[in-house]
């Protein structure tokens, strides 16, 4: 099996035997409320999702990662994991000391080792992560709107995050592992989605599913913008889908549990490193993976990959171009295969489905399988 990224799977949680332990210690301890971006973040830190690191990046890591894309060791890794505080809470804290961390509902998920408290240049990261200071940017906005201080060191889950929705699909790195392994499957593709899975994300997926063994469709389920379908529809659609149209022994739906940053290319190397960890051994990445607007190319997130060697990332991107129905072939394509004008291809935007579906219209079979379309419209008409 594919090795998790930096060779070992980080685990942060507490012994058992010790949690009452650590409980008490984080009782006495300055406290810091996380909101959902940062809980999303700590998550991925102590089941080894995010491996190989062990906490909130330090002052090298956080400058290193920022200006070079790797981590002050030398190790690959494209976005800033970081937990920022204003300046009052910085001065409250002291590096060397400890501070509790705590959930919307005020109670204790972790203690973090404060090793490094330091201040930071919010345009200089917004214009090398996100490639804009546009503060309409998503992800440019939360930087401008944190802390001006961030906090370096590792961390001590000590509760997990309460998650009362999709519990039989939330499986950490260790059982996702587990369950590949089980199966036999010595390569994995990955598919990193946000929205519900339309016919040409079904074609990539199968391409894919041609040359490898097995399939983890990984649903974002963390934080999104306020507009997207809800992580419940999305995965009502996904479910249905699953059930009619894929082999059941040969795909594994798991939601995934992090934050959408928007950073595009360098969004898109985070998500390669992250499933290498969940054990893929592939990622699919298509038109505009993790972009937003029009801040990126349509296919930077593939270019960014020949920054890196084959080596240093150890995950085999799949690059696909856009995919459409195309009336005159009969079935799914892409320009790579299909000969035929624009004019014979079935392809609607994001936004004219949505309003389609609100209206109480199905779109056209050739662009969603009816069922899904059903789910989405119910969802959306009762949303």
């Amino acid at each position: 099996m594919i090795a998790p990224h930096g060779g070992e799977l980080v685990n942060r949680y507490v012994e058992e035997s010790a949690r009452e332990e650590w409980l008490e210690k984080a009782r006495s301890l300055p406290r810091i409320q996380l909101d959902d971006k940062n809980i999303s973040d700590l998550e991925m830190i102590a089941n080894g999702a995010m491996s190989p690191l062990t906490g909130f990046m330090g002052a090298k890591d956080y400058h290193s990662v920022v200006d070079t894309m790797h981590l002050a060791n030398g190790l690959a890794w494209s976005i800033p994991i970081t937990l920022a505080v204003n300046k009052e809470t910085a001065r409250e804290l002291k590096e060397g000391g400890q501070v509790a961390l705590l959930d919307l509902e005020q109670q204790i998920l972790a203690v973090m080792e404060v090793e490094s408290i330091f201040t930071y240049d919010k345009k200089e990261e917004a214009q090398k992560v996100f490639r804009t200071t546009d503060e309409k940017h998503p992800g440019v906005a939360y930087v401008y709107q944190q802390g001006d201080y961030l906090l370096g060191g590792p961390v001590h889950m000590i509760n997990r995050p309460e998650h009362p929705d999709f519990v039989e699909y939330r499986r950490d790195p260790a059982q996702t592992r587990q369950i590949f392994q089980e199966r036999g499957w010595d390569t994995v593709v990955a598919f990193q989605t946000r929205n519900p899975i339309h016919r040409a994300h079904e074609y990539l997926q199968k391409c894919a599913l041609e040359i490898v063994d097995g399939l983890l469709i990984h649903p974002l389920v963390g934080r999104t913008k306020a507009d997207y379908i809800s992580a419940e529809i999305r995965m009502k659609s996904y479910e249905v889908l699953l059930d009619k149209y894929y082999p059941k022994d040969r795909v594994l739906l798991s939601v995934f549990p992090a934050a959408m940053r928007y950073a595009g290319p360098r969004e898109a190397i985070f998500h390669a490193l992250v499933r290498k960890n969940y054990g893929c051994t592939h990622i699919i990445i298509g038109r505009d993976h993790a972009g937003v607007g029009d801040y990126y190319g349509t296919y930077d997130a593939q270019h960014i990959f020949k920054e890196f060697s084959r080596d240093e990332l150890d995950i085999t991107p799949l690059f696909f171009e856009h995919a459409f129905y195309c009336t005159e072939c009969g079935n799914m394509a892409s320009a790579k295969t299909c000969p035929h004008d624009s004019s014979a291809h079935v392809f609607l935007s994001g936004t004219k489905v949505r309003e389609m579906l609100r209206r109480g219209e199905l779109p056209p079979r050739e662009f969603t399988r009816p069922e899904v379309a059903q789910v989405l419209m119910e969802g959306l008409k009762n949303g």
